[in-house]
């Protein structure tokens, strides 16, 4: 039984968070190791002959505002689209969405990556006790080898506090320390020059693809070269040291996206880093990156044999060849934690793109961009915010919401003739909001809908009214607006449906055999249409105001579609049992139903719960299922929500073996989606730790659920600060593959209930009051 308990929960011993280490230097990309400050992201490569560290900046952007991406023939052809949709002529009715309804983006643009900062050393004799280093816990990575019977350590960390990048060198010989210090050239238009304290790139984020290669924000990188002893001499646009006990290269970025001038901002984050010092910076980034990293300690069991001691590659590679290893599992969880970290801060400009804050090069020279996916990618990027204890992780995604519903006003009046917000597909830097330029995609009519649901969570961990009634409920009550306006009745049964609209980027086959994208009330859009409508009603009620709008919403909700099971005993991804153009495809839309929604849940709707896992079998059954890193991660969610902690473990395994590489940062597989190779992608390292969260913790409003979803082979372990719904922190301890004791912490004063398996306890805490419980 459930009950109250003396003991309370240890919040474990020992490093809480974990180091990923490596025996030798990285000789790619996916072998770097990363580091960020929210703004400014580095991929540390390690090399004992030359040191390269390939920055990316969130706002090196191309592109620029615009308020010409809207069809202007959108209006006078929607409701004719429609009357096509409801008649069956479904080829027709996609043939004039694609005239008619889609977005020009011609000033679109894209994240760009920026140039390496390249240390290269004088020594090219061989070295030895070689080590590569990234502590999660404190954010720094070192190395460390022996050369020329030297011992040297490189320590480089990416600075919240100071906004900069310092790379720290010693040795334990004097005078050995040698090096030159250049900025490659030739991956932004730019020019570099160098003087006797730093090397200077001035250029812009200029390129084709995305835009018309004369639109981006102009930047610079700025790096400052501060030796103990040594002599500095400057030769073209490189630096060259000699003969230093140590040395500290700082780098600071600064562009012209929020108004300023870059050069006045890089040199100001030099200024302030060099008045501190660089035990300062470094003691100053330690606490601020600790303070989060923190919060939250995991131990899902020993590793196995030899396991820990071993390089985190090797350890991959065995993990892969199938030896059990818990321990990487939990270091993976906590490697998701550092890069939301690292990624996005309260002070980021902007939120984690498609490849959070590290930009290869990949995605923003592929069609789509390094940009903000709003059809899956960017809402799985902060899935591990809330849970995991790293709420103010997502404040820049906020205020991306609240850009891209002010732009978004513009979008509803031109394209549909409503009032209130809509945004689609992607947005940018600026906030766009018009149709994506391609069918297919392009016509997902409730990406903002989806990705507003952040702030209610956001809301539903926290309670903050101030936040609901200043942030939340203006979002909702407009989206609500709109949606309300822009349904429609379904003729046969009198629904009320959204469209036309597309299931994110899937296909059916209509009844005449036509490959088709657009429909009339697909299960994704009904999904995100109660929630939206679902949140303002309980947001106005909770702040007693917009009697009239409740009622109006109460009337559409009864009148929207239920959900549908298809003759394959599926949950239909569309209003009709349309079969699907690919069964392999990775996007499962509908099944947002289960998570992040509760619209179908295994103990409510038993039925529903049990179509969606039809649906997500004969998707992993389809021949070239398109298994790609969110997808993982995506499944590892649902089947946490199905309360199938084996199943869910599966998923898990395979983010980590077959979509994560040797530095453990999760790709999209090359040949998917038009990737001519593997492409990093932030998602399913986020989306792997949420899945981790929500099998050994889930709430909702009412309820808090212990270890709902807990695999066997996890037999002993402890989980200590994640965050539940309602304003409670929880840690857990289970032993024998059982709970053993939990400690329920209450930052605001109410009542929830407890639940683990079949057994419920009701409590209530005052605010700041904390409760054990346990099995007797």
């Amino acid at each position: 039984m459930l009950n109250l308990a003396s003991e309370w929960i240890s919040r474990g011993t020992g490093i809480p968070s974990g180091a990923l280490w490596y025996a030798r230097p990285a000789t790619r990309w996916f072998e770097a190791l990363p580091i960020g400050n929210g703004r400014l992201g580095g991929m540390v490569y390690g090399g004992t002959d030359r040191e390269r560290i390939q920055l990316s900046e969130s706002t090196a952007w191309s592109g620029e505002p615009s308020t010409a991406d809207v069809s202007p023939t959108a209006q006078q052809y929607l409701a004719y689209i429609r009357e096509l949709l409801f008649a069956g002529r479904h080829a027709e009715a996609q043939q004039l969405a694609t005239e008619h309804l889609l977005g020009r983006p011609e000033s679109f643009g894209t994240n760009l990556p920026l140039p390496e900062v390249q240390l290269d050393f004088l020594s090219e004799t061989p070295v030895r006790d070689y080590r590569r280093t990234l502590d999660l816990d404190t954010g720094v990575a070192s190395i460390t080898y022996e050369q020329d019977g030297a011992r040297n350590t490189r320590a480089v960390l990416a600075s919240n506090p100071h906004g900069l990048i310092a790379v720290r060198l010693t040795a334990d010989r004097p005078g050995s320390i040698g090096f030159s210090l250049a900025i490659q050239d030739g991956v932004i238009p730019g020019r570099i020059v160098a003087t006797d304290t730093g090397v200077v790139l001035r250029g812009h984020a200029y390129e084709n693809l995305h835009s018309n290669g004369q639109q981006g924000v102009a930047l610079e990188i700025h790096t400052r070269l501060e030796a103990e002893g040594g002599s500095v001499r400057c030769v073209d646009d490189t630096l060259h040291l000699e003969g230093a006990d140590a040395a500290v290269v700082y780098v600071a970025v600064g562009t012209s996206w929020a108004g300023d001038d870059p050069a006045s901002r890089a040199n100001a984050l030099l200024s302030a880093a060099l008045d501190a010092g660089y035990a300062a910076v470094r003691a100053a980034h330690i606490a601020d990156h600790q303070g989060l990293m923190r919060r939250v300690s995991i131990d899902l069991g020993s590793a196995q044999g030899d396991a820990a001691a071993l390089p985190t590659d090797e350890r991959r590679a065995r993990f892969a060849s199938g030896e059990a290893d818990d321990g990487l599992i939990a270091l993976y969880f906590q490697f998701g934690r550092y890069l939301t970290v690292a990624g996005s801060r309260r002070n980021s400009p902007l939120p984690l793109a498609l490849q959070g804050l590290w930009n290869d090069g990949l995605a923003s020279s592929a069609s789509w961009t390094n940009d903000f996916h709003l059809d899956m990618n960017t809402q799985q990027n902060y899935w591990a915010a809330e849970p995991t204890n790293l709420a103010e992780c997502q404040e820049p995604l906020f205020r991306l919401i609240e850009t891209t519903a002010a732009h978004g006003r513009t979008t509803a009046t031109a394209i549909y003739g409503a009032p209130g917000w809509v945004a689609h597909t992607v947005t940018n830097a600026w906030g766009y909001t018009a149709p994506g330029s391609g069918i297919g995609w392009g016509l997902n009519v409730t990406g903002g809908a989806w990705i507003a649901l952040q702030l209610w969570e956001h809301y539903q961990y926290g309670g903050d009214e101030v936040f609901l009634r200043e942030r939340v409920y203006p979002v909702f009550r407009e989206a609500a607006e709109f949606f309300l306006a822009y349904l429609v009745a379904e003729p046969e049964h009198g629904w009320l449906v959204a469209g036309p609209s597309e299931s994110p980027e899937n296909w059916y086959l209509a009844p005449d055999g036509s490959r088709c994208s657009i429909s009339m009330g697909s299960t994704a859009d009904r999904v995100f249409v109660e929630a939206v409508l679902r949140i303002c009603a309980e947001s106005a009620e909770l702040l007693d105001v917009d009697v009239e709008l409740r009622a109006r919403i109460a009337s559409a909700r009864r009148l929207l579609p239920p959900f549908q099971i298809g003759r394959h005993g599926q949950l239909q991804e569309w209003l009709h049992d349309f079969e699907e153009a690919d069964p392999s495809h990775r996007h499962t839309s509908h099944l947002s139903a289960l998570f992040p929604e509760r619209q179908v849940t295994p103990r409510d709707t038993p039925a529903l719960a049990r179509a969606a896992e039809v649906t997500i079998e004969r998707r992993q059954q389809a021949p070239g299922w398109e298994q790609t890193e969110w997808v993982e991660a995506n499944f590892t969610v649902y089947f946490a929500r199905l309360l199938k902690g084996d199943q869910a473990l599966a998923h898990l395994t395979n983010l980590i073996t077959d979509a994560s590489e040797a530095n453990l940062m999760s790709y999209s597989a090359g040949g998917v989606a038009g990737a001519a190779q593997n492409i990093y992608s932030f998602d399913g390292n986020a989306g792997g730790t949420a899945g981790i969260a929500e099998m050994l913790l889930q709430s909702d409003g009412d309820q808090i659920e212990l270890l709902p979803a807990l695999p066997a082979s996890w037999r002993d372990g402890y989980i200590c600060g994640l965050r539940a719904r309602g304003g409670f922190t929880v840690d857990l301890r289970w032993r024998d593959g059982r709970l053993d004791a939990a400690r329920i912490h209450s930052s605001a004063a109410g009542s929830t209930r407890l639940r683990y398996g079949q057994e419920i306890l009701e409590v209530t805490l005052d605010k700041g009051e904390a409760v054990a419980v346990g099995l007797s």
